[in-house]
C-alpha cells in the first residue's frame, strides 16, 4: 500500500492535540487539467511552504502539490522544539568538513532559527514561539560532555545561550529523578508547529504561491519544462523542488537512496493544571541523551506532550499508547495513572549522517529531506537556500549540498531492514545504560 496512505485517511488530520487547537482552513480543490509554473513544489510541509514563500515573493509564479493538505504531515505533528545546529555537533563537522565550513554551517542553523523567531513574532504569533530548549543526561559522564560541548560553542563560535546545569539544578528544572545533569539553551525553543504550518502557508498564499490539495504526484518526466502528473492534472514547471522528506513516495530514486522514513508518536495528558509545575519548572521544551529519543514540553493549556519510541516499518503498530507511555511514567513516575487524551504519529525522514540531504538531483530539480529530528527549523532553510538557488544565488545552496550524507547501502530495498537492525542496537544500549 502506498506509504502515504497507510497509516492516514486522505486529506484528514490526525487526532492530535495540535488539530484540536487549530483553527484549520478549509480544504482547497486538487489539481484539475494542466497548468505551467515556473516552480514546482512537491509537499507542503516546512520545506516547500518556505521556499514557496520565498520563490512566490521574488515574482515567480509557484505552485505547490500534496497529497494531502498543506501542514498535514510530520511539519504538522511535531515535538515543536527549534533547536540549535545540526543532528551532530559542530566538533563533528569540523573534523568532517573543516573549520571554515562548520562555522558557515553554524552560522545558518542560527538563522534557521532567527527566521522562526522573526515570522512567529512578526506575522504568525499563534505559532507562540518560546525560547529555552534543555537537554537531559543520564549519566554523569553525559553531563560533562554536554558541558565541554557547551564551552566549545562558547569558546569557538560565541554562542553563550546555553547554561551547564548539575545534577539538582536539572531535577529542580526538569522534574525528572533519571537525569544526572544536563544543559539548557535559551537561543533554542519551541512552537505549535501545525499553527506555524498554516501561517506560513497564507503567508506563501498572500505572495501568490498556488496550492493544490489531495493532488499526488506519482511520475515526474525530466526535461525543461519538467512535467509532474498527479491523478487529475499536470504541471509543466521550468523548476522542481522536491519537499516530501519521509512522505515522499519512491519517485525519485536520487532522493530515496539517502532518506529514510521513520515513524515517530505523541501522547498528550489532560490538563494537568497546578501539577505541570511538578513536571517542568519553567515553560522550556526537552529532549535527552537516549539514541533512541525522548522529547517533550507543555502545552499552553498545562497539558503534557511527550513522544519518542521510533519505528521503522510503515505501518503504525495497532498499540501506540502503551509503550510511549510506558517510556514518559519511567522518566516521570508522578505521572502514573495520569488520563491520556491524544495519541498520535507522522513520519520523518534521516540519514546515514543525521545531517539533512539537500542536492540537486537534475539540472532544474533540488531536493531537501532527511533533516533527522532537527526539522523545525532547518527544513525552513533548506527550502529558503533551495529558492535563492533557484533565482541564481546558489552558493549557500552548494554549502548544505557539501555536507556528507552517503546512500544507505544497498538503496531503497535494504535501508529499512538494515536501519532496524542497526536501531534495534542502539536501543538496546539505552535500555542497558551503555
Amino acid at each position: 500500500m502506498n506509504p502515504l496512505y497507510r497509516n492516514d485517511t486522505p486529506g484528514q488530520f490526525p487526532q492530535s492535540w495540535y488539530a484540536a487547537s487549530t483553527d484549520l482552513p478549509p480544504e482547497r480543490p486538487p489539481l484539475y487539467g494542466e497548468t505551467t509554473a515556473d516552480v514546482c513544489i512537491i509537499g507542503a510541509g516546512f520545506t516547500g511552504l518556505s521556499a514557496a514563500r520565498h520563490l512566490a515573493e521574488k515574482g515567480m509564479d509557484v505552485v505547490v502539490l500534496d497529497a494531502h493538505r498543506a501542514g498535514f504531515g510530520a511539519s504538522g505533528r511535531n515535538g515543536g522544539q527549534v533547536g540549535s545546529g545540526f543532528n551532530a555537533e559542530q566538533t563533528t563537522l569540523e573534523a568532517r568538513h573543516g573549520a571554515d565550513t562548520a562555522r558557515a554551517l553554524w552560522a545558518l542553523a542560527e538563522e534557521a532559527k532567527t527566521d522562526i523567531r522573526d515570522i512567529c513574532a512578526k506575522q504568525v504569533p499563534e505559532a507562540r514561539y518560546t525560547p529555552g530548549v534543555a537537554h537531559g543526561c543520564y549519566t554523569r559522564k553525559e553531563a560533562a560532555e554536554y558541558a565541554e560541548y557547551a564551552g566549545h560553542l562558547a569558546a569557538h563560535y560565541g554562542y553563550d545561550q546555553i547554561e551547564v546545569l548539575e545534577t539538582d539544578a536539572m531535577r529542580a528544572l526538569v522534574k525528572s529523578p533519571r537525569y544526572q545533569g544536563g544543559i539548557l539553551d535559551r537561543g533554542a525553543g519551541h512552537i505549535h508547529p501545525l499553527r506555524y504550518a498554516i501561517g506560513l502557508t497564507k503567508l506563501a498564499e498572500a505572495a501568490g504561491a498556488r496550492f493544490y490539495d489531495r493532488s499526488e504526484v506519482h511520475h515526474i518526466t525530466h526535461g525543461d519544462p519538467a512535467e509532474l502528473r498527479t491523478n487529475r492534472g499536470c504541471v509543466k514547471a521550468r523548476h522542481v523542488i522536491l519537499a516530501g522528506n519521509g512522505y515522499l513516495p519512491n519517485i525519485e530514486r536520487k532522493v530515496a537512496a539517502k532518506v529514510m522514513p521513520i515513524n515517530s508518536f505523541i501522547c498528550t495528558t489532560e490538563p494537568l493544571g497546578d501539577k505541570a509545575a511538578d513536571v517542568l519548572a519553567e515553560d522550556i521544551a526537552v529532549a535527552d541523551s537516549k539514541f533512541v529519543v525522548n522529547y517533550y514540553r507543555m502545552s499552553e493549556d498545562k497539558r503534557f506532550l511527550f513522544g519518542g519510541r521510533e519505528s521503522y516499518s510503515i505501518g503504525f503498530p495497532k498499540d501506540i499508547s502503551t509503550a510511549l507511555v510506558a517510556r514518559m511514567t519511567n522518566l516521570f513516575p508522578q505521572l502514573a495513572g495520569t488520563k491520556i487524551d491524544y495519541v498520535w504519529g507522522g513520519t520523518l525522514g534521516i540519514t546515514m549522517t543525521r545531517l539533512p540531504a539537500i542536492q540537486r538531483v537534475a539540472p532544474n530539480m533540488l531536493s531537501g529531506a532527511g533533516f533527522s529530528g532537527h526539522g523545525v527549523a532547518l527544513s525552513g532553510l533548506a527550502g529558503k537556500v533551495m529558492a535563492e538557488a533557484i533565482a541564481g544565488q546558489a552558493g549557500r545552496f552548494d554549502t548544505l549540498a557539501a555536507l556528507d550524507v552517503p546512500n544507505f547501502p544497498g538503496g531503497p530495498a535494504f535501508r529499512a531492514p538494515l536501519l532496524t537492525l542497526a536501531m534495534t542496537w542502539f536501543a538496546l544500549r539505552d535500555r542497558l545504560g551503555i
